[in-house]
C-alpha cells in the first residue's frame, strides 16, 4: 500500500471517501486553529471523527427537521432510539443548575422536547430502522447536547442520516408522538449488594429467547456473506447475517489469535467466546458507555474506578455519568497499591475500567494483580483492548467484559464506525451481567454501517500481524535518533512490557501504534510538518496517520495531563499497512529535517 499523500486542510481521510472517519490537519498550526476554532480551519472542514464533528449530511437531515417542526430559536439532535433520546434530555438536566431541572427541563421558556418521525405507514416501512428520535432543545443549550453527543457515542450515524432524509423528502416520515416526558433512560434494575453473589440469579431463559430474534440464522458461516448493493430496501437478513459474520469473527478470534492466524492448529477449533456473548454498538464509546450504563444498574449507586490514564471520554462517562469515579492515571504498580488502600480501608468499587495498552502512552497495566483485588474485593473489570486488539493479546484470564472500537484497526479502512462488548463467560458473575445485557443492550447498529464493517474486518487479523510488523520497525527507527527524539512509547519499550508480554499472543505482536516526545516543542513541530503521512484524528487505519495528540484530545487541560506524563507536544503515530523499506524512509527523512533544524538552534545558540 502506498502512503496516502499529506491533504489539503479539512480534506476527508480517506479523500472522496463520503463517511470518512478523520480528516487533514495537515500544520502544526492548523491543529492549533481547530482548537481555538478559527474561521480559516472551521470553514475548510468537510469532515472530521464523527462523535466530534457532525456529518454534513447529518447536518443537512437537522436543518430539514427544524424547517419542519421546529419553534424559533431551537436546535435539535438526532437519535436512533427513545431510550437515546430520553438520556440526552435527563443528561441536560443532570448539567444544568436552574431550579427544578428533571424531566421537564424549562430554559429561556422553552421545552426541551422530543419528537418521534416514523413511516407513516409501519408495516410498509422501506428499512426496519427508518425512523428517529429528535431532541429539541434552545439553542443555549445545545452544548450540552453536544457533549452527550460525543461521550456517548450514541448519535445516528451518517448513512442513517442519508436514508431518513431520502425518506422524509419523499414523504415516507411523518410524527408519531410529541412530547416532553419520555420514560426514564436508565433501567429501574438496581440489585444492589445482593447480586454480589457468585450463584445468584442469572437464569439462561431470557437470554436463549432474545437471541433466537437477535441471532436465528447462528448455523450462517462467515465465509457464505455475500455482500450485495442495495437501494431503498436494505434485505434485513443480509443485515443481520452481516452482523452475525462479525460477532462470529470476534468469537472466532479470542483464541489467541490462532483461528484466522493458524486455522490448522487443534486449539483454532476451541471457542472461549460464544457470538451470543457478543454485542455490537454503533462505536466504540457507546460500547463503553453502555456497559457502565449496564453495570450501575447491576450494582446501585456505588464508585467506579479509571485505571491509567485513558481516552479522554471514557473517563468523561465515568464522571459526568457514574456515582463518582477514582481516577488513578499513572496506571502503574504505586496505583496498584493505593487502589489495594481503598478497598483495605472497606470502601466498595463496582468495577474497574482499563485500557490495554492506553492509549497515547502505551502502559500495560498488571492484569494479574487486578484480577486478584478483583476476585477479593468482588469488582467487574472491564478492559479496552482496542490498542492491543484481539489478535496480538489475550486478556481473557483477568477480564469481565471486553469493550473494543471497531472503528479502528478492526475495520481499517477509515469509513464506518462500530464497537463491541464481549461478556466473559469464565468470570463469576458472568450469569448476571450476560442476562441483564441481553434484557438490556438495545441493538441500534445501523445495518448499512454493519455491511461496510462486515467488509473491512474479512482480513483484519492478516493486517494486524503486517501493520506490528512495520511498527516494530518504526520503533527501532525512532531509538536510534536519540539526538531528536526524547522518548519513545510502545510496548515493547515501556517498563510495562512484561505485563504485556503476560497477555500476549504467540503469533501476535505489539501492536500499530506507538507516541514520540522531542527535545523541545520546535522540533516536533518541525516532525509533524514534516511528516509526509496522512495526519488527522483517530487510529487503526490501513494507512499511517500521524496526529499531536495531546493538542487535539486535551488542548485546554494539558497542564493537568502533564502530571501523567502526557507532554503538550507528544506526537502519535498509527502504523499502516504501506511497505516497509518506503515508510522507514519516509519517517528517517523526516527526522533528518528535524535533526537538522536542531543543529541550527544549537549553532545559534553558541
Amino acid at each position: 500500500m502506498d502512503p496516502i499523500p499529506d491533504a489539503e486542510l479539512g480534506e476527508a481521510i480517506p479523500s472522496n471517501t463520503e463517511h470518512a472517519i478523520s480528516v487533514s490537519l495537515p500544520t502544526w498550526r492548523s491543529n492549533v486553529g481547530y482548537e481555538e476554532n478559527e474561521n480559516w480551519v472551521v470553514s475548510k472542514m468537510r469532515s472530521g471523527y464523527p462523535r466530534f464533528f457532525i456529518h454534513p449530511e447529518i447536518v443537512a437531515l437537522e436543518q430539514s427537521i427544524s424547517d419542519a417542526y421546529g419553534k424559533m430559536q431551537e436546535r435539535c439532535m438526532l437519535f436512533p432510539s427513545a431510550a437515546i433520546a430520553a438520556a440526552c434530555q435527563e443528561f441536560i438536566a443532570s448539567r444544568s443548575s436552574l431550579p427544578g431541572a428533571g424531566a421537564q427541563i424549562l430554559h429561556d421558556g422553552q421545552n426541551v422536547r422530543i419528537i418521534h418521525l416514523i413511516s407513516s405507514q409501519q408495516q410498509n416501512l422501506p428499512h426496519p430502522q427508518a425512523e428517529v428520535w429528535v431532541v429539541f432543545l434552545p439553542g443555549s443549550l445545545y452544548p450540552t447536547a453536544r457533549e452527550f453527543w460525543q461521550h456517548t457515542g450514541e448519535g445516528i450515524s451518517s448513512r442513517r442520516a442519508v436514508f431518513i432524509h431520502k425518506s422524509l423528502k419523499e414523504g415516507y416520515l411523518s410524527v408519531e408522538e410529541q412530547s416532553a416526558v419520555l420514560p426514564p433512560a436508565t433501567d429501574p434494575l438496581h440489585r444492589g449488594p445482593s447480586r454480589y453473589s457468585k450463584h445468584s440469579g442469572g437464569s439462561n431463559t431470557a437470554k436463549k429467547q432474545t437471541n433466537i430474534s437477535r441471532s436465528n440464522s447462528e448455523g450462517i458461516s462467515t465465509k457464505d456473506f455475500v455482500e450485495m448493493r442495495y437501494g431503498r430496501n436494505l434485505e434485513a437478513d443480509a443485515v443481520q447475517q452481516a452482523k452475525l459474520a462479525i460477532r462470529q469473527r470476534i468469537s472466532g478470534t479470542m483464541v489467541l489469535g490462532a483461528e484466522l492466524i493458524a486455522p490448522t492448529s487443534p486449539q483454532s477449533r476451541v471457542r472461549k467466546i460464544s457470538p451470543d456473548d457478543v454485542f455490537l454498538f454503533p462505536s466504540g464509546m457507546s460500547a463503553i458507555y453502555n456497559t457502565h450504563k449496564l453495570l450501575r444498574a447491576l450494582y446501585g449507586p456505588r464508585k467506579m474506578v479509571e485505571f491509567g490514564f485513558p481516552y479522554l471520554d471514557t473517563l468523561k462517562v465515568l464522571e459526568k455519568f457514574g456515582d463518582g469515579c477514582l481516577f488513578l492515571g499513572n496506571g502503574n504498580d504505586a496505583d496498584v497499591d493505593e487502589l489495594e488502600q481503598v478497598l483495605n480501608s472497606g470502601e466498595k468499587i463496582s468495577a474497574l475500567f482499563c485500557e490495554f495498552p492506553s492509549n497515547p502512552l502505551l502502559r500495560s497495566p498488571n492484569l494479574k494483580r487486578l484480577r486478584d483485588l478483583a476476585t477479593r474485593h468482588r469488582f467487574i473489570i472491564v478492559v479496552d483492548e482496542t490498542i492491543g486488539n484481539f489478535v496480538n493479546v489475550d486478556v481473557l484470564p483477568y477480564a469481565d467484559i471486553l469493550v473494543s472500537s471497531l472503528t479502528k484497526v478492526f475495520s481499517g479502512d477509515s469509513n464506518v464506525m462500530g464497537g463491541s462488548c464481549v461478556i466473559n463467560p469464565r468470570m463469576p458473575f458472568y450469569q448476571d451481567i450476560s442476562a441483564l445485557a441481553t434484557k438490556t443492550f438495545a441493538d441500534n447498529y445501523w445495518g448499512e454501517d454493519a455491511i461496510f464493517m462486515e467488509r473491512n474486518s474479512r482480513d483484519f487479523a492478516s493486517r494486524v500481524l503486517r501493520i506490528n510488523e512495520n511498527a516494530d520497525a518504526l520503533a527501532e527507527l525512532f531509538l536510534k535518533w536519540p539526538s531528536v527524539v526524547k522518548r519513545v512509547y510502545y510496548p515493547r519499550c515501556d517498563e510495562s512490557r512484561s505485563y504485556y508480554d503476560d497477555c500476549k499472543c504467540a503469533e501476535g505482536g505489539y501492536g500499530g501504534l506507538l507516541s514520540i516526545t522531542f527535545h523541545s516543542q520546535d522540533l516536533a513541530i518541525k516532525f509533524y510538518d514534516t511528516i509526509k503521512t496522512a495526519k488527522g484524528p483517530s487510529l487503526g487505519t490501513n494507512f499511517t496517520l500521524t496526529s499531536p495528540y495531546a493538542l487535539l484530545a486535551h488542548y485546554k487541560e494539558l497542564s493537568w495531563v502533564a502530571q501523567y506524563g502526557v507532554e503538550s507536544h507528544l506526537i502519535r503515530i498509527s502504523v499502516g499497512l504501506e511497505e516497509k523499506t518506503s515508510l522507514l524512509y519516509m519517517f528517517e527523512k523526516a527526522l533528518l529535517d528535524v535533526e537538522l533544524l536542531g543543529n541550527s538552534v544549537e549553532y545559534e545558540s553558541q
